[in-house]
Formats: structure tokens, sequence, C-alpha cells
């Protein structure tokens, strides 16, 4: 299993509209499929509190992004889409 990223959480919708913050990537991109595959968009949102929680998330990139706007709500959004494709003989 991944590890927790320090001053980094990620946070998703359940099927009710509540947010689930999850401590690793890992685990909120297992629930966002699981929602997804319902056939729904689903929202991964990376929260980052720090400049060293930004480097441990992007890089140097996601550094320059955090000392812009270092109150924003949500650093990154990742966009989850699950499709069946039916039975595949």
């Amino acid at each position: 299993m991944a590890k927790k990223i320090k001053d980094v959480e990620f946070a998703v919708d359940d099927a009710s509209g509540d947010q689930r913050i999850f401590d690793t990537f890992d685990e909120a991109c297992g629930f966002a499929v699981s929602l997804a595959a319902s056939g729904r968009k689903v929202n991964l949102d990376v929260l980052i509190y720090s400049e060293a929680g930004a480097r441990r998330w992007g890089g140097d990139e996601a550094v320059k992004e955090y000392r812009e706007d270092p109150d924003a709500s949500v650093s990154d959004r990742i966009e989850i889409r699950a499709e069946s494709k039916g039975r595949i003989a």
C-alpha cells in the first residue's frame, strides 16, 4: 500500500455527496473508481497544506503552483470515469 504523504490529503465525494478524506492516493483512487463504475463522473481532489507537501506530490511545478495560491482549497483535481464494456467472450 502506498504511504501517506505528509501535508497532502485526497478528497472524494461519496454517493450521497458527502466528502470523504483519504490519507493515500491509492485509497482515494479505489473509492473513486468504485463510484465511477456506477456510471458517473467522480472528482478526486488533491489537498496540499505546505510547500513540502507540494514538493512530495508534484515536484517543482507543484511548489510553484502552491506558492501562487497557498490558500487554494483544491491543488489538483483528477476526473475519474469508468465505462462498462459488457461481457467479453
